[in-house]
């Protein structure tokens, strides 16, 4: 089934502990579709400026995503620089820049409304409600949050939460939506709020998923390179609701293998500058690295 997600398009420039990439394609949607091509084809809607070169567009047609919703307006693409530290654990924004994404307002396609599996990529709460609105009884929507929305949007968040099927958070983000310091208590005190599924990312230590029927807890992928960690995140989104785009049922079964992808197809990313090694990433090395980590965690 067809895919669509709604989020930034950017230029990021990236300083990691292995060197520094200036004005590499980037953005949440950017990432969000090079992994989920690895399952389905992904319909983008976002924004750029006319300073987006054809390169870029090209190399997303080229695999596969669908760019009838991504809009060109007058000005600059949004940008971001971000420094990692020596760990990759943290990192600091040293330059954002909003620019043609700082009043974006999403306009979703006829011909993308009746998509049955919809990703809201991290974006104000506001803008992802307004997504919900154009689009006709999607089969499963997931949104992706941050801190920045919880503490200055928490209105319009909690009032997005019961329309979604699943919310994709970290660690300390689930804490601060719900003030609860233990992990278990903050997941059961958001699936409270609304969502049926709850993923809790914990970077470098997997993911625990929560919702009214099962809980589950995935460690990473075994990575031994780590160059870049910008877009691991939005790269999982992409490898997991990829995956259910192709299932015929959400069923908790399919839901755990799409973890799995969602965590190997972030694996792929981190192991290159920008989105280099996810655009050049092929469906065999993600099934090979799915068997791996299954081969990984069982007993």
């Amino acid at each position: 089934m067809s895919l669509l997600v709604v989020g930034s398009t950017a230029f990021d420039t990236v300083e990691t502990p292995h060197g520094t990439a200036a004005d590499c394609l980037g953005g949440s949607s950017t990432y969000f579709c090079l992994a989920a091509r690895l399952f389905t084809q992904p319909r983008l809607v976002s924004v750029v400026g006319d300073d987006f070169p054809a390169k870029h567009r090209a190399l997303l047609a080229e695999r596969g995503v669908d760019l009838a919703g991504l809009e060109t307006k007058p000005g600059k693409t949004f940008r971001w620089h971000g420094r990692y530290s020596s760990d990759m654990n943290s990192r600091d924004t040293i330059d954002v820049q909003l620019n043609v994404f700082g009043d974006f307002q999403p306009k979703v396609p006829q011909s993308f409304r009746s998509t049955p599996f919809v990703f809201l990529a991290n974006g104000a709460p506001a803008t992802q409600a307004s997504v919900l609105d154009q689009v006709d009884k999607p089969k499963f929507v997931v949104a992706d949050t941050m801190d920045l929305w919880i503490e200055h949007h928490r209105d319009g968040l909690l009032a997005l939460l019961p329309r979604l099927d699943g919310l994709i958070v970290n660690d300390s983000e689930v804490k601060q939506l719900t003030g609860k310091g233990n992990l278990i208590q903050a997941g059961r005190a958001v699936l409270a709020m609304g969502p049926k599924l709850v993923i809790v990312k914990k970077g470098e230590h997997g993911s625990f998923v929560f919702s009214n029927f099962f809980h589950y807890a995935l460690p990473a992928y075994p990575t031994e390179s780590v160059v870049d960690p910008t877009g691991a995140g939005d790269s999982f989104a992409g490898g997991f609701m990829g995956y259910l785009a192709t299932c015929d049922s959400v069923s908790v079964w399919n839901l755990k293998r799409a973890i799995a992808y969602g965590t190997v197809t972030a694996s792929l990313t981190v192991e290159g500058f920008g989105v280099e090694r996810i655009a050049a990433a092929e469906r065999g090395t993600v099934e090979r690295r799915f068997h791996e980590l299954q081969q990984f965690v069982s007993a």
